[in-house]
């Protein structure tokens, strides 16, 4: 699939998973540290790259759907996406992620924020960059 690039994000990281990335513009500027869960430090104050790619797939994720429900003429109110992100290991010996996204839409019925929901995953480019690799679960809820 041929990508017509529109903006491209910089980011450095130094120290790996228990040193600091920032990007270029020092928007993101954050100590990371791996979690005690996966046997590291958990320094208090410091994140993760799996925080930080949640917090990237839910407003991504967010937007794709409201524009789809733009373009479907299903105008919801607002949309609220929960991005988790989980790391672990694989049967082959390496790391994998999981994703969960639960999606609130809200002023549309079930079904609409569905097909919203639906046609935004097809649209959002980290659906897409997963697509086939990252097990996505999504729960849509209309409130």
């Amino acid at each position: 699939m041929a990508v017509k690039v529109l903006y491209t994000a910089h980011a450095t990281a130094t120290g790996g998973r228990n040193g600091h990335t920032q990007s270029d513009d020092g928007l993101v500027s954050v100590d990371l540290s791996v979690p005690k869960a996966m046997g590291g430090p958990g320094k208090a104050g410091a994140t993760t790259p799996e925080d930080l790619f949640a917090a990237g797939y839910a407003a991504c994720f967010g937007g794709a759907c409201e524009y789809m429900g733009q373009q479907l003429k299903l105008r919801p109110r607002s949309v609220e996406v929960r991005a988790s992100v989980g790391i672990g290991t694989t049967d082959g010996g390496g790391f994998g992620l999981t994703v969960r996204l639960e999606v609130k839409v809200e002023g549309l019925s079930q079904e609409d924020a569905e097909r919203v929901v639906a046609a935004g995953h097809d649209l959002c480019p980290y659906s897409n960059a997963v697509k086939g690799n990252v097990e996505v679960e999504i729960e849509v809820t209309a409130v």
